[in-house]
């Protein structure tokens, strides 16, 4: 029996829809139109690409893009200052600063100058803690999307076993709060774990986020088991031509479609989940910020 393929790629345009009729019911109800203001420093192609994306997917839901591109060599206190701005910004709802930021500049630093009420990726001690003790906010945008894909195939996750690879504070740490919410039990495992592929075979869910390329085999995956494959990783592909290069995730997928129940392809799976995800943390944010309670379809 060959896996269901999570289309994650699907979802996220269906989210983007809900998104855009909350977005119009914010503007026609309360004069309200959420604001997400995306800023990047220096000429990182990827990064690049990426909030171009941002940007466009960002205006096309009905919202005010505002973007910052700022050249390679901006000083920290410059930077701070620009954040300061935006927080202070009342059209502003949402503030993103795209990483990695160049050398000159501490990334702990800039994330904590960002309002806590405007911090769209849940990057903030603030927000950490909130999630952590369930409170209203946003939720770190993979994760969240993450937690949209297995609801959507398993319905109610309560009682079942939830294996995490990875313990990094962007996925697997959020992860395991997200899913504990939802009444499952967690293991969260990484590199370094013990007998690792016999704790991934006692999964129900099994969520990749380690950052190795296939590294979790056909074989370590339960019979039936959902895997969502939040790795991204660029391999040699030689057959394409010289220089060229593929995208695989953390777990071998031929092998492991084979056996899983259902199964996210990368890409094409949590990915395109992260910026819709990120929209929805916006009309969350933008709710809040105007004491209002936010969607629920749009949060965790």
């Amino acid at each position: 029996m060959t896996a269901r393929i999570i289309d994650g790629k699907s979802y996220a345009e269906n989210l983007r829809t809900r998104i855009a009729g909350h977005v119009a019911r914010l503007k026609a109800e309360h004069g309200i139109t959420p604001g997400l203001a995306v800023v990047i420093v220096g000429h990182d192609p990827a990064s690049e690409i990426y909030v171009s994306s941002k940007a466009k997917q960002t205006a096309e839901v009905g919202m005010v893009s505002f973007k910052y591109e700022l050249p390679e060599d901006t000083s920290e206190a410059e930077l701070l200052e620009l954040v300061r701005r935006l927080n202070n910004d009342d059209q502003v709802h949402g503030i993103l600063v795209q990483m990695p930021v160049p050398k000159q500049i501490d990334p702990v630093k800039v994330i904590e100058a960002i309002a806590p009420s405007k911090d769209v990726d849940c990057f903030t001690p603030a927000n950490v803690g909130k999630v952590q003790i369930g409170l209203p906010g946003p939720v770190s945008c993979t994760p969240l999307g993450c937690l949209m894909l297995l609801r959507d195939q398993l319905g109610s996750l309560a009682g079942l076993h939830a294996v995490i690879v990875g313990r990094s504070n962007l996925v697997g740490k959020p992860m395991m709060q997200l899913l504990l919410r939802e009444n499952c039990t967690i293991t969260v495992a990484h590199s370094k774990t013990r007998d690792l592929a016999d704790v991934v075979r006692r999964a129900d869910i099994v969520v990749a986020a380690v950052g190795r390329p296939e590294m979790i085999k056909g074989d370590w995956i339960k019979p039936g088991a959902t895997v969502l494959d939040v790795g991204v990783n660029r391999i040699p592909a030689p057959e394409r031509g010289e220089g060229k290069t593929r995208l695989v995730g953390d777990v071998a997928f031929a092998e492991a479609k084979e056996i899983a129940g259902a199964i996210s392809p990368v890409p094409g799976g949590v990915g395109p989940m992260t910026i819709a995800c990120l929209l929805a943390n916006t009309i969350t944010t933008a709710s809040l910020i105007n004491g209002l309670v936010p969607p629920s379809d749009l949060t965790a």
